[in-house]
């Protein structure tokens, strides 16, 4: 059965975003556009079994309001319900990354232990590489084993920023290790 799928696309100060919910408002997907036109990214998520696009601000208006309060530093967590679409390995990952407080680290090593996979570090990487609701399951928030920064979709300099951010406002001076990466 053929659903819509409702895109937003919005201006934030790490550039432009593109959200994509349901008929009821559970987010689908979330990513910062970089290059891409907000065109080209939605005729992406046209892979997605749900086929119809269309394009609604009023029903993206509530993540947009949210990632823009985050962003200011005047939200610390997100009340969105997510439906990411993925295997059972990355939303095992995916939900443990929601558990990462705001202000926080883990490494891919805490999170794969977390899951019970110690050994599936690169997995948890790769899970990680593949999250559909950038910012909200934060994936950002996840670093190397030595507390060192690793990639990220949305480039290294954003993930810095947005740890940066959320240790400004969090009053963390640093992450749990001492350091804030």
């Amino acid at each position: 059965m053929t659903s819509t799928i409702f895109l937003h696309c919005f201006d934030s100060r790490l550039g432009g975003i593109l959200a994509a919910l349901d008929s009821r408002g559970i987010l689908l997907h979330l990513r910062l556009l970089g290059s891409a036109s907000a065109q080209a990214a939605a005729e992406e998520l046209s892979g997605l079994e749900r086929s119809s696009l269309e394009w609604s601000p009023a029903k993206g208006e509530k993540v947009e309001r949210q990632l823009s309060e985050y962003l200011e530093g005047s939200r610390d967590r997100f009340e969105l319900d997510l439906d990411p679409s993925g295997t059972d390995f990355q939303k095992a990952v995916w939900e443990q990354m929601l558990l990462i407080p705001y202000g926080e680290t883990r490494t891919y090593l805490e999170i794969a232990r977390s899951i019970g996979r110690p050994r599936a570090v690169r997995a948890v990487g790769q899970a990680s590489s593949r999250n559909p609701i950038w910012v909200v399951i934060p994936c950002h928030r996840v670093v190397g084993s030595s507390g060192s920064l690793t990639g990220y979709g949305g480039g290294l300099p954003v993930k810095r920023d947005l740890l940066e951010m959320e240790a400004r406002h969090s009053g963390v001076a640093a992450g749990r290790s001492g350091r804030l990466f």
